[in-house]
């Protein structure tokens, strides 16, 4: 026989149950009090600057004095519309930049993804030698001061650098890299036909968004693939060391490759990691500036010019700090919408009902009529 204690509840009213409403509240206290100099250090330094430049997007402040004075006025939107409609130099930069970081993130994030995930499995593998050694090297440009390689890449790229004297052993004429305005997708030809030259979408002709990167900006695609691989193969490699084993094991005696084991075992139980990566290199892609401030700053043609460095041009020299702060917020819009859309995309979905049946056996002999068993039915992780 067994018995079992229960605990006297603690009613507000009694001794012991001020007593434990105190103790609540002392370490609710506590935790504020510890919490306050760092929301303090928020509160002044990110959400009053971020607060001051949104009221700056709206206004027509010159950058002398104080953006809350007297002789600042409301624009309302003036600043945004000539960015997105205003049909002059300012919406064509903004579309110019816009082609050139979509770009950007087109080519980066899928190869930096792709080439992390296939440098982890490869680092991660017992039988490998050296592994320690690799992984330092992998991850070193990782660490390296973004100015420093930058400057390094303006000379491997140079047009008598040592990527093009490489080239020349194969046979190929490399292209004089940084100075080169022409999209890798024209293919050498000047002008394209009218149905899209003739139209354009926030001050760029069709032609050229559907021209690609051109030659110096996908210097700067290899640069960036080249510095953040390292970075995210060591998220896949922390993640590919907490998968257990019982599942690939449970494929090889099923009879899957290795192919098969990767791509229906291992990447699917790597989803929230990969999404991860993807959200990241996402956002430090749109957010790019130190490579194109050391770099080009925006030569040859501005087609390496982003919206960051953009941003930055606008306020600090051109003194059009309305604009600046507008094409800041904008990109933040542009990353919001982008890193929810992929969140969608990469969430888990409930299990289709085709799919159901395949995890579905036939009844043992005399099961009643309509009766199913169920062999493994996968269920939907939040």
């Amino acid at each position: 026989m067994s018995t079992t204690s229960r605990q006297p509840t603690l009613r507000p009213g009694t001794a012991r149950g001020r007593r434990a409403s105190g103790i609540r509240t002392g370490e609710a206290a506590s935790g504020w009090l510890f919490t306050a100099p760092m929301l303090i250090l928020l509160g002044l330094f990110l959400v009053i600057p971020v607060l001051m430049a949104l009221w700056v997007s709206f206004s027509d402040w010159s950058g002398r004095g104080s953006p809350f004075s007297g002789g600042v006025n409301f624009v309302g939107l003036k600043n945004y519309s000539a960015l997105l409609s205003g049909g002059g130099l300012a919406e064509q930069d903004f579309g110019t930049s816009l082609k050139n970081n979509a770009w950007y993130v087109v080519l980066v994030v899928p190869l930096q993804t792709a080439l992390a995930l296939v440098l982890a499995v490869l680092v991660n593998r017992q039988i490998l030698r050296g592994r320690g050694f690799f992984r330092t090297a992998f991850y070193f440009p990782s660490v390296t001061s973004s100015v420093a390689i930058t400057v390094l890449w303006l000379f491997l790229f140079n047009s008598t650098g040592a990527v093009n004297k490489l080239l020349s052993y194969v046979g190929l004429d490399g292209p004089n890299w940084f100075n080169d305005p022409n999209g890798i997708f024209h293919f050498g030809v000047a002008t394209g036909p009218g149905l899209l030259t003739g139209h354009t979408a926030l001050g760029v002709s069709w032609w050229d968004w559907l021209g690609g990167p051109s030659v110096a900006m996908f210097a700067f695609v290899l640069l960036a693939i080249f510095t953040t691989s390292g970075t995210f193969m060591l998220l896949f490699i922390a993640a590919l060391q907490n998968l257990g084993g019982e599942i690939t094991e449970a494929a090889m005696m099923d009879g899957a490759n290795g192919w098969q084991r990767f791509w229906r075992v291992t990447l699917p139980q790597l989803r929230p990691t990969l999404f991860t990566v993807l959200t990241l290199g996402l956002i430090g892609c749109w957010q790019v500036f130190d490579q194109i401030y050391t770099g080009t700053r925006g030569a040859p043609g501005k087609t390496t010019l982003t919206p960051a460095y953009l941003s930055y041009q606008a306020a600090f020299n051109n003194q059009q700090w309305g604009q600046g702060a507008a094409i800041a917020f904008l990109l933040f819009v542009i990353i919001v919408v982008l890193t929810l859309l992929q969140r969608w995309i990469l969430a888990e979905r409930a299990v289709s009902r085709r799919r159901m049946r395949l995890y579905q056996v036939p009844p043992p002999t005399g099961a009643g009529p309509g009766a199913t068993v169920v062999a493994a039915t996968p269920t939907r992780r939040d």
